[in-house]
């Protein structure tokens, strides 16, 4: 156990507490004895959820993987590829059933017959066909893409999408929440006003999002950080966010990475990424209650040791992950609702099943849902 005499400043302890991090404190946590502000966040998470640890037993479903961006970090998009039928997408919706799966993560590119209907259609599809099935779907990308080439607003794409059946927006296609690193990554996706303004809408429509950070590649420790606090501004605005996913770049197979690994520079290490973790939660904390640590980015042993560095969320069984796959993820792309258990059993912690909104699913009773401490619905407009 770490006894070594505390460094860190009491008065930037006492901020973190009352959930007021600024920028400066979270820099002098950072530049501090990481054992320290991995301490205090595994505090902060206590005092927040407690020792539960949460999974979702989920499918993620991937409806294209053709796209006309040209961000440079994808190694999935092409041309010329598959889209699915909505028959095929039900029948692998009814696989995830099967499987003990309370939701489906249905994720798309950006491409022309990918309008507002096209999305529309498949969601009271599948609500209509599986009820009791969460719909994590599109990202605010593929919202704006497909409202522009519909000719609707977003608010009004955002209020069809509830109506169909959405339950959750996902948080991607944030990356970096920089102009300065969008314009080098990934130029063609809408700018950091404009995934504000999307997350925002949905919010305020009733449809929660996640939020997630993509990091380690061209972006600074400030910039970090920036993003890490814009979450924090909305979520302070509209109580939406479900969770923060801090997501690893894998530089494999993409242009981004190319030019990385041609420097010399290769993907992050386990330190830096439980010190973002960690710092994530302490600048996130009376806001977002849910850390992930996401085994797909991490590996399975590095995700166990986040749960003590501030995380409290393991993600999602998956089922399949190609994306990360094409980039050079090499953790496998499905874990089972078993090993889930037995992994935060290891860490010392109690596991639940939840779904996409956090209230605890009973195992026995897959479609029966209670709540637990830490893992109540999301309120839209409220902090908690």
């Amino acid at each position: 156990m770490y006894t070594k005499k505390p460094t860190t400043p009491e008065d930037v302890i006492e901020r973190a507490y009352k959930g007021k991090c600024t920028k400066e404190d979270a820099l002098l946590l950072l530049e501090g004895n990481p054992f320290e502000l991995f301490e205090l966040a595994n505090n902060l998470r206590a005092s927040t959820v407690g020792d539960v640890v949460s999974y979702v037993v989920n499918r993620n479903i991937y409806i294209t993987n053709k796209c006309v961006g040209n961000c440079g970090f994808c190694a999935y998009r092409t041309e010329k590829g598959f889209i699915l039928s909505v028959e095929e997408i039900l029948e692998k919706v009814g696989e995830a059933k099967k499987a003990g799966a309370v939701e489906v993560c249905i994720q798309g590119g950006y491409i022309p017959e990918a309008d507002m209907e096209f999305y529309l259609e498949i969601i009271e599809s599948v609500k209509g066909e599986f009820p009791d099935m969460c719909i994590h779907a599109l990202s605010p990308m593929e919202v704006n893409y497909a409202a522009g080439i519909s000719g609707m607003s977003v608010e009004e794409a955002l209020s069809r999408l509830k109506k169909s059946g959405l339950d959750s927006l996902t948080g991607t296609s944030a990356e970096i929440l920089s102009d300065r690193v969008r314009k080098i990554i990934c130029p063609g996706k809408i700018n950091t006003q404009q995934w504000i303004d999307t997350v925002t809408a949905a919010h305020k429509a009733g449809i929660s999002t996640n939020s997630t950070i993509m990091y380690g590649h061209v972006e600074t420790l400030e910039e970090r950080l920036d993003h890490v606090f814009i979450i924090r501004e909305i979520q302070k605005e509209t109580g939406g966010f479900t969770e923060l996913i801090p997501m690893a770049f894998l530089p494999y197979n993409n242009p981004i990475g190319e030019k990385m690994l041609a420097s010399g520079k290769f993907s992050t290490t386990g330190l830096e990424d439980l010190q973002l973790i960690a710092i994530s939660r302490v600048i996130l904390h009376t806001y977002v209650k849910n850390i992930q640590a996401t085994w797909v980015k991490l590996g399975k042993k590095l995700a166990q040791v986040a749960l003590q560095c501030g995380a409290n969320d393991l993600g999602g069984t998956l089922m399949e992950d190609q994306i990360s796959t094409a980039s050079g993820g090499s953790n496998g792309e499905y874990v089972s609702p078993a090993e889930f258990e037995w992994m935060i059993k290891g860490a010392g912690r109690t596991p639940v099943q939840r779904d996409t909104l956090y209230r605890k699913v009973e195992r026995d009773f897959p479609g029966r849902m209670g709540s637990l401490p830490g893992l109540e619905k999301t309120k839209i407009g409220s902090r908690e």
